[in-house]
């Protein structure tokens, strides 16, 4: 057993845990809330995705300038150590080991599983049993993936990236295009309501979107994996973030080609289904669930990278439990297995904690 990570990582790699991540399920079925909560008003939400993108952008800048600073092992744990000391960084440390990274974990696992079931038109509960099975399903997968095939788990992350990118990309493209020659988008910004707009609907759009934007944090975590990483990741700290804000952006305005704002404020997230019917046809619209479930699980994935090596991060610097086991490096994989399975069973934790909730077991959850 070693104790280093070997640096197996290249720039592309950098950026597509920054855009992988962030881009997730929730930006295909956030455009229709924000119209609910301008109350069809386009130039709030443009508004609301661009402000909250910029604060993405410029937390990625402070991160940028920290990352070619320090380069060490795990980001957001060198950064805090650097701040303020290593009791703090300790503490940010296991607040990502044990929270951070496996709650959201949890959270990918089942909403992956619950989209892939209503891929196949098995509608049940969200909180059925076969839900949470078939997240733990992937889980196990996904962990299997990132444990035994590292490199492979990186091309995938890449691959996954460009990906979810294609129908965001295409709404917005020909949903723009579309929308102008039929004159659906004219018509949605001047059918903007004469109501005064109140702080309420500015800053409920930004809530709502500032989701979409969590995560990009994350990809700081492979910092002592790339092979130049005071190089390489402030750039892709700040070139993926800044591409996110334009994707999201240039989507946004393309649904609003397709339909009016009056048919997303009444239809719900159904109609996001519509307006991908609308404009890519039968194939487009039933493929949606599709592209979805990729970027879940290429999110997923990222979020893996991060959660197999969570304990390691505190280990190799002598501190947590049993510093020295959990640090080990695999010869064959150059991955912190023991760590890796720790953050395993952390995330099975959140699963199982959640099932016996929702089951009405545990109240305090």
């Amino acid at each position: 057993m070693l104790n280093s990570l070997e640096k197996r990582y290249g720039f592309w790699t950098a950026v597509a845990m920054v855009v992988g991540i962030v881009i997730g399920s929730g930006v295909f079925f956030k455009a229709e809330k924000v119209i609910q909560i301008t109350d069809g008003n386009i130039y709030i939400g443009i508004f609301s995705w661009i402000a909250s993108g910029s604060i993405m952008v410029i937390c990625a800048y402070a991160f940028s300038i920290l990352a070619g600073r320090y380069s060490k092992v795990n980001g957001i744990v060198d950064y805090s150590e650097a701040s303020f000391g290593k009791t703090y960084g300790y503490i940010v440390g296991w607040f990502m080991s044990v929270v951070y990274y496996p709650s959201l974990t949890a959270i990918l696992c089942w909403i992956s599983a619950r989209y892939t079931l209503t891929l196949f038109g098995i509608n049940i509960g969200a909180n059925s049993t076969e839900v949470y099975v078939i997240g733990i399903i992937y889980l196990v997968l996904i962990c299997a993936l990132n444990i035994f095939a590292p490199m492979l788990a990186g091309k995938i992350q890449v691959s996954t990236t460009f990906i979810k990118l294609i129908p965001l990309v295409l709404m917005g493209v020909i949903g723009i295009i579309k929308g102008i020659s039929n004159g659906q988008i004219v018509q949605n910004f001047v059918s903007v309501s004469t109501d005064i707009v109140t702080s309420n609907s500015i800053f409920g759009a930004i809530v709502a979107t500032a989701f979409a934007y969590e995560g990009w944090i994350v990809a700081t975590t492979i910092n002592s994996e790339l092979k130049n990483s005071r190089k390489d990741l402030p750039k892709a700290l700040i070139v993926g973030s800044i591409f996110i804000v334009v994707v999201y952006t240039l989507y946004f305005i393309g649904i609003s080609g397709p339909l009016s704002v009056n048919d997303f404020i009444q239809g719900g997230e159904d109609s996001i289904k519509h307006a991908f019917f609308n404009i890519l046809g039968n194939f487009g619209g039933s493929t949606l669930f599709i592209f979805v479930i990729i970027s879940c699980l290429g999110t997923l994935n990222g979020m893996m990278l991060a959660t197999i090596r969570g304990l390691y991060s505190l280990s190799i610097r002598g501190m947590g439990p049993c510093p020295k086991f959990f640090s080990k490096v695999s010869e064959k994989t150059n991955l912190p297995v023991n760590s890796g399975l720790f953050g395993v069973i952390i995330v099975f934790i959140w699963i199982l904690l959640w099932y016996l909730s929702n089951k009405g077991f545990l109240v305090c959850f």
